[in-house]
């Protein structure tokens, strides 16, 4: 069979899963030219205010009213299905759907909950979205290729398990780039994720089926991953929150990748959601479920407490000496530090030493095997690499000896950024997550300030500032001097008025495994900006 056939034999079986009561009558479906289909839920009148009501509320305080009594796992699960169902249909945000096993389990953690009075696990009843690369018995897996269509998943990856032990309900995958390497969803079985906050922009990439779906409002906390920006890049063109941690602190055992057995530089998974105690509240969750039992690359390492310094010292990496900032992320960096100023805190500009050496080193070890593992996933089905894969489609393999010389680079490099680190004394770094705030499909061109920290494997927050892109004040620059040629590209394809209304993101860099640390960093920044909110 075609690639095509298959693709679209992937796609209509997809659609058919949708129950007939949860798909949009024609008359209230948004017209293509309406761009911002956020406002659907509350204003079509397809959802009643108790689902409404269940899709808004913190996860937090979703499982204190299921723990109470007030709700049941079962409404609050058809409610995410339902809201789901409608954020594929407007955002093709979706690469499996989980309903009707999702409402199962909900009506048995129901029944367990009124015969025992207690809930199974500190996520009792809460329904999480999970990206399309975590394996779940009797789903696809296809991480965007045809060949892998139609091969259900046989056993769980690890987080998935535990995800069920602390009482979690999983009712959608999210759908992602092919491979899992490009910065926008978009592949050859289930084509493209759009933003919901304006469907002509993205929504990231390679999670960018969780950053559109909770956007739209179709889940509370995701979980995505992160090898080059994964989780980041979609979370700051959405306007959400979500952590990359260091490798080892949340179990990534048994998940697909489009560069299978690639370790140069490890993917790790993260929560993302609309507020930073979403955040915590997962990462808790889950490291306090003793991963490292299970997980054997995961570490020991309990959820801690932390005590942030009142005063922090920050280094602001304005740009990485590659690319600028478009204008409305530099203003951004720039409120957000005279915010922290403002506060008190300690601010001190971060220089990019090794940044540049620290990408050539990732963009090597990403195509070092020649292309060969994309290749032979695309070859079975006679599928084309994708335009946004030529590095790999044109990659030449490097033999042992020249990858351990990238290995050696790689630890020099780390070596080099930590004494630095020590040196100034920084308790974090403040920086874009991207140049941009968000793009239109098809132009985003630059992941180097997520890149580095995925070498270093610093845990990193990317997190919404408040500030919007105002197509007046984000004018291009004028007379701009371009750090490079790819910097004159992106400054040239910027288009405020493409992007103007968009949140802007940054992200706050902290010392490796300190994860605790970092969110309660965050926190910090947070405060500071509210304490001191302006104009944005």
């Amino acid at each position: 069979m075609a690639w095509e056939e298959i693709a679209a034999k992937k796609r209509q079986a997809l659609k058919d899963l949708i129950p007939a009561e949860w798909v949009i009558p024609k008359d209230i479906v948004p017209p293509d030219d309406q761009l911002d289909v956020t406002t659907f839920p509350k204003e079509s009148g397809f959802f009643s205010p108790r689902e409404l009501e269940v899709t808004s509320t913190p996860a937090q305080n979703i499982l204190k009213q299921v723990a109470s009594g007030s709700w049941t796992a079962e409404e609050v699960t058809k409610a995410f299905c339902k809201a789901a169902a409608a954020a594929h249909q407007l955002t093709n945000c979706l690469s499996e759907i989980l309903f009707s096993d999702a409402i199962t389990r909900a009506q048995e953690l129901d029944a367990y909950f009124q015969e025992t009075g207690k809930t199974k696990g500190p996520l009792h009843g809460l329904p999480i979205s999970i990206k399309d690369n975590f394996n779940i018995v009797g789903y696809d897996t296809t991480v965007g290729f045809t060949s892998l269509v139609n091969d259900p998943a046989t056993y769980n990856s690890t987080l998935i398990d535990l995800l069920l032990s602390a009482g979690a309900i999983l009712y959608v995958k999210t759908n992602v780039p092919t491979a899992m390497m490009i910065a926008e969803s978009v592949n050859n079985v289930f084509g493209r994720t759009v933003h919901p906050r304006n469907r002509q922009l993205t929504s990231g990439g390679s999670s960018g089926g969780e950053s559109a779906l909770i956007a739209f409002g179709g889940s509370r906390i995701g979980v995505g991953t992160d090898i080059g920006g994964s989780l980041r890049i979609p979370a700051a063109c959405t306007g959400i929150f979500t952590i990359r941690p260091s490798f080892g602190r949340f179990p990534n055992f048994q998940t697909r990748s489009g560069l299978a057995g690639q370790e140069a530089v490890n993917s790790v998974n993260g929560p993302m959601a609309k507020t930073l105690e979403e955040i915590v509240l997962w990462a808790s969750a889950v490291v306090g479920m003793q991963p490292w039992i299970n997980d054997p690359k995961c570490l020991p390492i309990p959820w801690r407490s932390v005590e942030v310094k009142k005063i922090l010292k920050i280094g602001v990496l304005y740009n990485d000496g590659l690319c600028t900032p478009t204008p409305p992320v530099a203003r951004a960096l720039e409120k957000t530090v005279q915010k922290l100023k403002s506060a008190g805190h300690e601010i001190v500009t971060w220089a990019p030493t090794e940044h540049k050496d620290l990408l050539d080193t990732l963009s090597k070890m990403f195509v070092a095997d020649g292309g060969k593992s994309v290749r032979k996933l695309l070859e079975p089905t006679g599928e084309p690499f994708r335009p946004e894969m030529q590095a790999y489609e044109d990659a030449e393999e490097l033999g042992v000896h020249e990858m351990w010389q990238i290995h050696l680079k790689r630890n020099a490099l780390c070596k080099s950024y930590l004494e630095r680190w020590n040196g100034a004394g920084i308790d974090a770094v403040l920086c874009p997550t991207t140049p941009y705030s968000t793009v239109e499909h098809g132009k985003f061109a630059y992941v180097g300030y997520t890149g580095v920290f995925n070498v270093l494997d610093y845990p990193a927050v990317s997190f919404p500032t408040g500030v919007v892109v105002d197509k007046e004040v984000d004018a291009p620059y004028v007379d701009h001097k371009a750090l490079s040629d790819l910097d004159g590209k992106i400054q040239g394809d910027y288009n405020a008025e493409a992007v103007h209304g968009m949140p802007v993101s940054l992200q706050l860099v902290g010392r490796r495994l300190e994860e605790e640390s970092v969110l309660a960093m965050t926190d910090v920044v947070l405060k500071a900006v509210a304490a001191t909110n302006g104009a944005t």
